[in-house]
């Protein structure tokens, strides 16, 4: 078994002998928007920010999503503090694990 290299140029050439249009093989993602990060250094002024262990991390547009996300998170990590910042009221709300009843 023998390999063979062949050129981009070769490739073209051979694409071009046959009468046809060369062929462009680079594939072209779907871009998709990223969430946009938020920065360390400046506190959202809208919304509801999921706050990990003082650190701002995820925003959400409702209080009931943040909250429900909160409380998924706790549940998984009891030992982290969670907490939701509103922007609006500049305060935080902390989030408790539910008592559970023995």
């Amino acid at each position: 078994m023998s390999k063979v290299k062949m050129s981009k140029e070769t490739i073209s050439q051979e694409a071009m002998s046959q009468d046809q249009e060369p062929r462009n093989h680079e594939i072209k993602l779907q871009e998709t928007k990223k969430p946009e990060n938020l920065r360390a250094n400046v506190k959202p002024i809208d919304g509801f920010v999921l706050s990990i262990d003082g650190k701002l991390k995820n925003r959400y547009e409702t209080s009931k999503d943040a909250m429900a996300a909160a409380s998924q998170l706790k549940q998984s990590y009891p030992v982290i503090q969670v907490a939701i910042y509103d922007a609006a009221e500049h305060n935080y709300m902390p989030v408790a694990l539910p008592e559970q009843e023995s």
